[in-house]
Parts: C-alpha cells; structure tokens; sequence
C-alpha cells in the first residue's frame, strides 16, 4: 500500500491513524469539515490535507480510501472513490489491517475509558522500555498519541460505536465495562453485545475489569484473566484508579514486572479533555472531563467529591447526541442531581439535528438546572465571575472543549 486518502481526516481515531501511515512511508492525503489542530500537524508531517469535501480532492491513483463513520456515502468524495473503483473502508476496519503489523495487537475495548486506559499502558510500556507502537484517540499531556514502535506491541483502543471492534484479531483485549450506549448506530442492544462477544472471541487472551456481569458475560474464555477494581489504586482515585489497575495488569500480561509497571503508571500525566485542571482562581477550581453518558457523568461527579471534599459544585453539561439524551434522560436526571448546580447548553448534535428531548427539557427536570443558550464567551465571563468554594467541572464530549479553552490558564 503506497497510497491512502483519509475522510474526515481530522478526527480523534483518524487522524493518529493518518500518521502512522506517514510514519510508515505511506502518501497521504485527505480532507475533513473544518480546519483543526490535528489536521495542521498532518500536513507538518507531510500529509496533503483539504478544507472542505470535494470530487476533485480524491487522487485518482490512491489505492484505499478510509472514511470516518460519521461520513456518508454522499460524501463527495466517496462517490468519486466508487466511480473509480478504489475500494473503501471504515476506519475500524483499516486499522484492523494496519495493527497485523506487529506481532502482539493489544486492544482496548469497552463503553467506557478507553483512551485512559490505551495511554496508561502506552506510558508504562515507553517507562519499561518496550517501544510499543500506539493509537489513541486523545491528545496525550506528555507524548505522542500516535507511536511507530518497533513492531513488537501496539496498543490501541478500538471502537465499539460502530462495530468495528470486530475487525481487530489481539493478542489481549482489555474490556472494562460493556454499558447502554451506541445500541442506535450498530443494530440494537443485542447486535451490541453480540459484536463485544465476537471481539472477546477475537483475543487469544482478554482482560477483564473484576465485575460480576464481565464474568458472567465472558464466562468461557479459555484464556481470561481479570483486574481488581480498587476506588484508590497508584495515587488515583476513583474511575480512574479502576483504569489504572487495568492498565497494570495489562502490562503484566505483556511481560512487564509489576515492581516495574506501578511505578510507571504513577508517573502517567493524564489526556486531555480527562478530568484536566483547567485553572484556579482564588478559592475556584476549574476543571472539565469528557464524560457524556450517564454513568461518566456520575462517575465524573464523585470523583470530583472525593478530590474536592467540602467545596460546592456547578456542573456545566452539553448534551452529546439527541438519541443518547432520549435514551439515557432519566439516568442523566440522576446523575446531574448529584451537582449543586447545573449548567445545561444545547445539544452537540452529532449526526442528527433534532430529536424528542432538548437542553431544557433536561433543566427543567433537574433540582437546580438552567438552560443556557449564549455564546461560550459570554458563559465564560458567567463562570469566572462567580464566588465562593466551588468547583466548576465542564462534562460533554461535543465543542464545549471550546468553553474548557476559554477557561484555561494562560
């Protein structure tokens, strides 16, 4: 493969993916909605990248298109891939066919965590030496999202919201919870679980959080193995001590020591958009995590009650999705009620413009819910200007990250 064009080439999965193709003396290409970071350091490295989708972008002598799969066969570009024969994959599939590569795939799948988890294992195995090759669909503090290694590991989390978690054959999966989410855009619940069966299928050896429903759901593997799951664990707390524990474990399995192995994971930075401290000031902490279904958001929710015992607590939350927001309206009801406060603004629609439940219809069910409906700056210049003990924890996975910038220490 000499040469490969990327559609949405920008995005958290394709754009790392994008790279290692670069690193690996592939031409790239490729375009994406909008001009971002990601797609300005492809091009650094060498990438042709266009603003916008056009016909007349596809190079008609590249072998294989990958498409993100929030991209539809309207795509211009895509229609110009079929008209000239050039075959095209989704990038779950791509990536299944890149990770053959190396000798041992470690995959991170699951409805929760798996970015947090790929870049703890990422960061013990670079602390242990082992060079790995890595993809992870989060910007590292410290690091490289995106690593060639030395063809031995790679590690990479694999995506469940579209199926193509299947596409990957691992050494060792890593599963550390399988919940309601993304049943709408695979089939159904069932076609859900069925596509985690086929990946636990798919590892020779698979890592499980200690759980009783990931026993009983895995029950079978011959080679299953599983992690505890401590609320404290290598100073974290919380989920993210669970992750840490999975990440440790994992990297136990690929042959590093534990004596080894929990040192380096202390010394993990974090990802952005992860629970990150944006800024402080006076006696108010700022800080924003990418939780968007209901048990992130509880989960987000009480580890900042265990950080922050005693300080009052304003959540600012933007809805990811309509179809999540109906399926999941009473679970976020219950898990945004644990805030003091909470901000809602308009749903990052993702896909679909409209649906049955709105912003407001959330606030108006919450204890103490306001809908907001300004501008991010005008709602930053709200949060800088309140007072008191408090935290205020920006949730969502959607462009609120814009709000979290405007936040951010300079």
């Amino acid at each position: 493969m000499k040469k490969l064009h990327f559609i949405g080439i920008g995005g958290a999965g394709m754009a790392p993916l994008a790279q290692l193709s670069l690193e690996s003396g592939i031409a790239v290409s490729g375009s994406d909605s909008a001009v971002s970071a990601k797609s300005e350091h492809l091009k650094s490295l060498g990438a042709q990248v266009f603003c916008g989708h056009k016909k007349e972008q596809l190079p008609e002598d590249a072998e294989l298109v990958i498409y993100s799969s929030a991209v539809t066969e309207e795509n211009p570009e895509r229609q110009r891939a079929a008209e000239l024969g050039i075959p095209q994959l989704r990038r779950g599939e791509f990536l299944g066919i890149f990770a053959r590569r190396f000798k041992r795939v470690a995959a991170v799948s699951g409805s929760h965590g798996k970015s947090s988890i790929t870049a703890m294992l990422c960061t013990i195995l670079e602390s242990c030496g082992c060079d790995p090759g890595a993809l992870i669909g989060a910007a590292r503090i410290e690091g490289e999202s995106a690593l060639t290694g030395n063809g031995d590991i790679f590690v990479t989390e694999v995506d469940e919201s579209d199926g193509t978690h299947t596409c990957v054959r691992p050494f060792l999966g890593i599963v550390p919870n399988i919940d309601e989410d993304h049943e709408w855009s695979v089939g159904g619940a069932e076609a859900l679980k069925e596509n985690f069966r086929t990946f636990g299928r798919n590892c020779t050896h698979l890592l499980i959080a200690d759980t009783p429903e990931l026993k009983a759901f895995f029950a079978g593997h011959p080679k299953l193995v599983t992690a505890p799951q401590p609320d404290s664990f290598a100073g974290f707390h919380g989920f993210m001590a669970k992750n840490a524990a999975l990440a440790v474990k994992a990297a136990v399995l690929l042959g590093v020591g534990y004596e080894d192995a929990l040192p380096a994971v202390r010394g993990f930075s974090g990802i952005e958009r992860r629970m990150r401290l944006l800024s402080t000031r006076n006696e108010m902490i700022f800080l924003e995590d990418y939780a968007h279904h209901p048990t992130e958001v509880r989960s987000s929710i009480e580890l900042v009650r265990t950080l922050y015992p005693g300080k009052e607590l304003h959540v600012v939350f933007q809805p990811h999705r309509y179809a999540r927001l109906e399926r999941f309206f009473e679970g976020f009801c219950a898990a945004l009620d644990l805030a003091d406060q909470v901000t809602v603004t308009p749903v990052f629609a993702a896909w679909c413009e409209s649906g049955e439940v709105d912003s407001a219809a959330l606030a108006s069910r919450l204890r103490k819910g306001v809908c907001y409906e300004g501008r991010w700056r005008s709602l930053a210049g709200e949060l800088k200007a309140e007072k008191g003990n408090k935290v205020i924890l920006l949730l969502g996975a959607g462009d609120i990250s814009e709000l979290a910038e405007l936040l951010r220490e300079k």
